[in-house]
């Protein structure tokens, strides 16, 4: 409304923005013709003025829609076999259903990829927020959202995420627990099985694991990094089982590679726990389903998908998030780890 209550219309938009009626339609339509900064400035008057089509009022006023953005930097493939993110867009779901919001789910190629399709999402309104997760170590792509004013939750120890809100689990105590348990039942060459160097949980678990080495005064150990495929997690146990001085206890960072690793030590007739214990981190059936079963770092995946999708909608509403985690993995013993054999 103007100062004289009168209702503000297109028109008085684009004369405020120095277009046309056209042009504002076109900008509000999302439809090619316009230059960035003339369809940024049709919106900011827009904005100023209060004025919105029936069809964009509520995007304008609060600057959101009902869907949120999450886009995955994984193969197909290894989604399709990987029990976690099933389970943690589940999560995220079961909140957003609750709202009666939709998830906009891409996969993307590269960093580079998902920073256009960020920025894409926000400037074509199609998102009212976004989800980052698998964040690297000074991951590129928190300066550029940031800098869009795009609703965002970082699924990342803070540390990682550049300023931005985050959401994390404190899977530095977890892993110093894992190490703890496996010495404490006699081991003293204990290996991991991590994922991709670059990732910033993979840094953060491959300090802890060597920390919590180091202050039982056990040798540092092995660490060898993978993709988190079942293929790449069999490679990696092979090559530690074939050394002179095999560990005698793997921790493995996600089930996958967990069950990969368990084939391998049937291939080279080793007997899981006697000769060799194996811990699997983000406990699924797949820990459940094997012989013997796997002992695990459990985590309810789906909770914390559901504690992601509920922070997401505090800092679109405004509130600030803690810095505290909202969960830590805990351990579950079963039949794939037990004191070493004695020879």
């Amino acid at each position: 409304m103007n100062g004289g209550g009168r209702r503000v219309t297109i028109r008085d938009v684009a004369a405020a923005a120095g277009v046309s009626k056209g042009a504002v339609s076109i900008a509000f339509n999302h439809k090619p013709g316009l230059s960035e900064p003339t369809r940024e400035r049709i919106f900011g008057v827009a904005r100023e003025l209060g004025w919105a089509p029936d069809a964009s009022a509520r995007s304008l006023s609060r600057r959101r829609t009902d869907t949120v953005g999450l886009a995955l930097c994984r193969p197909a493939r290894l989604l399709g076999l990987e029990p976690f993110y099933m389970e943690f867009v589940s999560g995220l779901q079961s909140v957003l259903a609750e709202r009666s919001c939709s998830l906009l789910l891409r996969l993307v190629g590269s960093r580079e990829e998902e920073i256009g399709l960020q920025e894409a999402w926000w400037r074509e309104r199609q998102v009212g927020g976004t989800v980052l997760v698998d964040l690297d170590r000074d991951d590129p792509r928190v300066a550029p959202v940031a800098a869009l004013g795009v609703p965002a939750v970082a699924v990342a120890h803070p540390d990682l995420a550049g300023g931005l809100p985050s959401v994390w689990r404190d899977d530095v105590a977890a892993m110093d627990e894992a190490v703890r348990y496996l010495a404490a039942l006699g081991h003293r060459r204990i290996a991991r099985v991590g994922g991709p160097e670059r990732l910033g949980h993979s840094v953060l678990r491959e300090r802890a694991f060597a920390g919590a080495l180091g202050s039982l005064g056990l040798d540092a150990g092995l660490q060898v990094s993978t993709d988190y495929s079942g293929e790449e997690g069999a490679r990696a146990t092979r090559a530690l089982l074939l050394r002179p001085e095999r560990p005698t206890a793997i921790v493995y960072d996600n089930d996958i590679m967990a069950v990969a690793g368990l084939g391998v030590a049937a291939e080279l007739g080793l007997t899981v726990p006697d000769d060799l214990s194996l811990l699997a981190w983000d406990d699924s059936q797949l820990c459940r389903l094997t012989r013997p079963s796997l002992s695990a770092m459990s985590h309810d995946v789906h909770g914390f998908g559901a504690d992601v999708a509920r922070a997401l909608f505090e800092v679109i509403e405004g509130r600030e998030l803690g810095r505290e985690p909202v969960s830590r993995p805990s351990l579950t013993p079963r039949g794939s780890t037990a004191a070493p054999r004695m020879s």
